[in-house]
């Protein structure tokens, strides 16, 4: 057995008051994604995890990479016949959370998901690297397959078969608008007493603005 409690660590990097937030959570999350990014420290800012409930009740987690965020949302693309794909059908509400390690912050949203347009599908897919786009239409993501041996025949076909040609996106890819509901930034402090603001959206698509004991 690997006994772990004795792994500690002292946050002291920031804090995060209510007379330095802004009234809009998107505004706040763009100020530390762009702060972490400047800071450096970590590969893929852009890192979340998605958590939704799969189909036989459990929750499952992944990471994927955000791809835009406006204040609709955040949007990320994916196989839609994918398990988290027919999570997603059959409930749309998901759970995205970033853990910054190098600045001591974590973001949580929890949020109602819908398809973007097939138009927005089509352009981030268009800009794509020709290996992306063919490894989209390779992958029937989440389905059990023989081998690996088996992927890389596939691409090979699909490389002789798109030589010179035109990739199209196929319908079964394309990319999730998450529509937060709640955003908690959570900034890590001495003592584990952490700051942790939630941001509610309420009925007049105005935020409340609480704090959570750590």
């Amino acid at each position: 057995m690997e006994d772990l409690s004795n792994y500690r660590k002292s946050y002291e990097k920031s804090e995060l008051l209510e007379s330095a937030i802004p009234e809009d959570p998107i505004n706040l999350f763009n100020r530390w994604f762009h702060e972490v990014e400047d800071f450096g420290g970590v590969e893929e800012v852009n890192a979340m995890t998605v958590a939704t409930i799969g189909l036989d009740g459990y929750p499952k987690s992944r990471v994927v990479l955000l791809k835009q965020y406006t204040y609709e949302g955040f949007i990320f693309y994916t196989n839609y016949d994918s398990e988290k794909g027919k999570a997603i059908e059959a409930n749309p509400n998901v759970c995205l959370s970033f853990f910054w390690h190098s600045m001591e912050r974590q973001v949580i949203i929890k949020g109602k998901t819908k398809k973007v347009s097939e138009n927005i599908s089509d352009g981030y897919f268009d800009s794509r690297p020709e290996g992306s786009k063919l490894g989209a239409v390779v992958s029937h993501q989440s389905e059990v397959i023989p081998s690996r041996d088996f992927l890389d025949e596939k691409l090979k076909e699909l490389e002789l078969e798109y030589a010179g040609k035109e990739i199209p996106r196929p319908k079964y890819w394309g990319g999730y608008l998450v529509e937060p509901q709640e955003i908690e930034f959570w900034q890590g402090r001495p003592n584990r007493l952490h700051d942790r603001i939630r941001y509610k959206l309420q009925d007049d698509f105005s935020w409340k603005i609480e704090r959570l004991s750590s």
